[in-house]
């Protein structure tokens, strides 16, 4: 047996404590050390914070100059625990900068009126207006609580930060660094808000004038198309012109000229067989020439006047120049609607071709043109009581389409006419005996009106 204690006396081993070298640098085996680090720790506690206030208050540059002087503001009050904390920009400096000054009192609100808050205040705010050095108490006792941060841009002071704190809260080093960095900050901040205003403005003036070049290159190329068919117009209207003076002094006058042979020779002839035929060719060189009146008067008018709807131009057709023995009515129907210039001319030379048919080749003594509205759709009718077919017209347009030869122009005018309009073209059967040609074109073709 060896002497040792039975039994063997039990040790215990107590968790080690956190070690403060390992945690800041400093060895806790010395006890000065540890109010070092605590006044170090809250330092950079204190920093950290005020940094993430600064962080947060420049963030405010995109909402202008003035959300961003409240949040520095409150920022550097914050961060001083202040009684009073003042902001001022210079005279002339920073123009666009809304407001000028920003005072926070001991309560947290803001002093608007500078003849309510101390005089120290006052007259420090004034000397950062007029770009004048501090002149504020410059005892170790007061200065201790009192600071002041000009805010520099480009190498000038444009503006500072003035700060009291109250008896329990000395300003260190640490303090003033932090408010010299929130005045750089706050200073090219500004210029950043200044900066973003005027782009706003710039772009606000170029959208404007984009606008304004958008409606007046609608406008340029409404004058441009307008002036194209004023052009359009005006060679058409010295073309018609010629060609009706061409028919007027040959045409006509060689027409005329034939009557007067046919009626000599008649004078002189006494077979009544012979005689009959020269009354029928005496008969068709005056309706010749009826026609060819008609056609130099509808080649000398324009194409109706800018006041004339559609049912005025018709009832005006009814009576230019049509045979004697033809009489024409013109019948409206429905609530008339204005029509595009170029769909009422349409409509107008379809009228018209008709009528000149009816006169030319039907042999009709009654003729009616019926105009009717309705919510979807026009519809024209040309209506007689002459001799013709619709089959042998139906046919006669077909032979025109198939194989273009001079003869049935008209009646292809009057097919592509509508198909341009977006209509339809037929021919049936009139109630009068004889044929009627009907055209149904949509409404859509109407233009918009801005009624009030």
């Amino acid at each position: 047996m060896t002497n040792a204690q039975w039994p063997p006396r039990r040790t215990t081993t107590r968790p080690a404590r956190p070690d403060l070298e390992a945690l800041n640098g400093l060895r806790s085996g010395k006890p000065h050390y540890y109010p070092e680090y605590r006044v170090a720790a809250e330092r950079m506690r204190r920093v950290i914070h005020a940094l993430e206030r600064i962080s947060a208050a420049l963030v405010r540059t995109m909402e202008g100059s003035e959300a961003l002087v409240r949040a520095v503001v409150e920022a550097a009050a914050n961060h001083l625990s202040a009684e009073w904390v003042a902001f001022a920009l210079v005279d002339g400096e920073l123009p666009d900068a809304r407001p000028r000054h920003l005072v926070r009192g001991p309560d947290g609100a803001e002093w608007p009126d500078l003849d309510t808050v101390p005089d120290r205040v006052r007259e420090h705010v004034h000397h950062v207006h007029r770009a004048q050095a501090d002149s504020g108490e410059h005892s170790p006792e007061v200065t201790r609580r009192h600071l002041h941060v000009p805010v520099r841009l480009d190498g000038r002071v444009v503006g500072g930060f003035v700060a009291w704190t109250p008896v329990e809260r000395e300003i260190d080093g640490t303090d003033q660094s932090v408010l010299r960095i929130l005045a750089g900050q706050t200073a090219a901040a500004l210029q950043n808000c200044a900066l973003l205003d005027h782009s706003a403005r710039l772009y606000d003036h170029a959208t404007r004038q984009a606008d304004d070049l958008k409606v007046r290159n609608d406008q340029l190329v409404a004058t441009q198309a307008e002036l194209g068919a004023a052009r359009q117009r005006e060679v058409l209207d010295v073309e018609r012109h010629r060609i009706a003076r061409e028919l007027h002094d040959s045409v006509t006058q060689y027409a005329l000229s034939a009557g007067m042979h046919i009626e000599l020779v008649r004078s002189e002839i006494e077979d009544d067989r012979l005689r009959a035929q020269l009354d029928t060719a005496k008969d068709l060189t005056r309706r010749a020439v009826e026609q060819l009146r008609s056609a130099i008067y509808a080649l000398n008018e324009r194409d109706g006047c800018a006041d004339e709807d559609l049912p005025s131009m018709l009832r005006r057709l009814s009576g230019v120049h049509m045979p004697d023995e033809l009489r024409v009515e013109v019948r409206i129907g429905g609530k008339p609607v204005a029509l595009p210039a170029d769909c009422e001319q349409s409509l107008f030379r379809i009228a018209g071709e008709a009528l000149f048919n009816t006169a030319v080749h039907a042999d009709a003594s009654r003729a009616v043109v019926r105009l009717a509205y309705t919510c979807s759709h026009i519809r024209l009718t040309v209506s007689d009581d002459g001799t013709g077919s619709p089959d042998c017209v139906r046919r006669s347009l077909r032979a025109s389409v198939a194989t273009p030869s001079g003869e049935h122009r008209g009646l292809v005018n009057m097919q592509t006419r509508a198909k341009e309009l977006g209509g339809s073209l037929t021919f049936r059967r009139a109630r009068l005996g004889g044929l009627q040609v009907q055209v149904d074109v949509p409404v859509p073709c109407a233009p918009e009106r801005n009624d009030p």
